[in-house]
């Protein structure tokens, strides 16, 4: 059984392939590179050779898709609406101005339609916000709980804390922390499974390339904004630093570092704090992620979070150069192909996720928007049934205010 995982992270696209749930193949490709040539990780794949299953980059995520359902004359939409949550013609607009997140998405949507094109056995996998085993309650107006790379990680680690106490799936109980270059997460798994999440967009407190949740008043006083300001309201923009290390290093002297620094640091202790809600004694909060190494970080959490719980960071399945994320998603692509890890993935309902990330915007003002028009137009190609879409088509049908726009 050969598995691939694409790990699309903000500073590298990493790649890794397992034999039989062993690290046999990595390849890491720099994110502005590839966003100016997709043709790297093409090559980059096929130098992993023949592989039984292959996980895409997934963004936001959405239920398991194989890249061949989708018809070929709106893959690009689809992939753009679902996957990215945006519109293609924001994404070029942002790219045609330098932004090199835009770029990225850019990336994402031409390396994955020519996945499609060569045939390769390649599928879309889950955010948070898809998993059966996070109600509903928790996801009303959620699209970041979470994104599909986060996932990924969190289903590697309730590997490892299995291994690390001797323990099966159903007695995991841990709190996941995924820091990488532009966005942090926290995720609750009780009983070997994810259910809550905060995403990099949700955080209380900002990452190195995103401001994490505004308060709906900020963004009033702003009055718009565009898919460009999720990747450039971090603290990269507000401290003018060109690195996470260089911003990190330079706390000590510089006070807009310093403030940016404690922002973040207390956004993540206020994010796994909230999620003890679910998870009432954890066995470890587990680390992962480019910022979580960083001697700094680590050390800083490690005194703050000390009283929850024992706080390590992860190892990962030995590889060598690849982030975790990357062998979340080969972790994942293995399990949804009936390798090593199948029992793992079915255990998380991950084989069982459904729908979109969009899915849970109940503010009737999106489908009014393009990107809720798009998503209007192309959500009848997944399986599963859509719940804003039910939600206001119900209320059309009783006579109450707000029916879904159109319908």
């Amino acid at each position: 059984m050969r598995s691939l995982g694409i790990d699309p992270g903000s500073k590298s696209i990493d790649l890794c392939g397992l034999c039989d749930g062993e690290v046999c193949f990595e390849e890491v490709v720099d994110t502005l590179e590839a966003a100016r040539s997709p043709e790297r990780v093409l090559e980059a794949i096929e130098r992993a050779g023949e592989v039984d299953v292959v996980a895409a980059p997934s963004g936001y995520g959405l239920e398991v898709t194989r890249l061949s359902d989708v018809p070929p004359e709106v893959f690009e939409d689809f992939y753009y609406t679902f996957v990215l949550a945006a519109t293609r013609e924001e994404i070029e607009r942002a790219a045609s101005r330098g932004i090199a997140g835009a770029g990225i998405y850019y990336a994402m949507a031409k390396i994955a339609a020519e996945m499609r094109r060569r045939g390769l056995p390649a599928v879309l996998i889950p955010g948070v916000v898809n998993l059966p085993t996070v109600p509903v309650s928790r996801k009303l107006n959620r699209v970041d709980m979470g994104t599909a790379d986060k996932l990924a990680v969190a289903a590697l680690g309730v590997h490892e804390v299995s291994e690390e106490h001797g323990i099966p799936y159903d007695r995991v109980d841990y709190v996941h922390v995924e820091m990488g270059f532009g966005y942090s997460a926290v995720m609750a798994v009780r009983g070997g499974r994810v259910v809550d999440g905060i995403g990099g967009t949700t955080m209380p407190g900002p990452a190195f390339l995103t401001s994490g949740a505004l308060d709906l008043e900020t963004v009033q006083a702003v009055s718009s904004f565009e898919k460009s300001d999720v990747f450039t309201s971090g603290c990269a923009g507000f401290t003018g630093k060109g690195s996470p290390e260089e911003w990190i290093e330079s706390a000590e002297g510089d006070p807009e570092s310093r403030a940016c620094f404690e922002a973040m640091v207390e956004g993540v202790v206020r994010a796994v704090y909230s999620m003890l809600y679910h998870v009432r004694r954890p066995l470890e909060v587990l680390l992962s992620g480019r910022l979580a190494r960083h001697p700094k970080v680590f050390k800083t959490l490690e005194e703050v979070l000390g009283g929850v719980a024992p706080v390590r960071l992860m190892r990962g399945l030995g590889a060598g150069r690849v982030k975790e994320t990357a062998q979340g998603y080969a972790v994942v692509a293995s399990g949804l192909a009936g390798g090593p890890f199948r029992e793992l993935v079915k255990h998380m309902g991950i084989d069982s996720a459904r729908g979109s990330s969009l899915d849970y915007i109940v503010l009737p003002r999106f489908f009014e928007s393009p990107l809720g028009r798009k998503y209007l137009e192309l959500r009848g190609l997944l399986r599963s049934p859509a719940l804003n879409v039910e939600w206001w088509r119900r209320a059309g049908a009783r006579g109450t205010p707000g029916p879904l726009p159109g319908a």
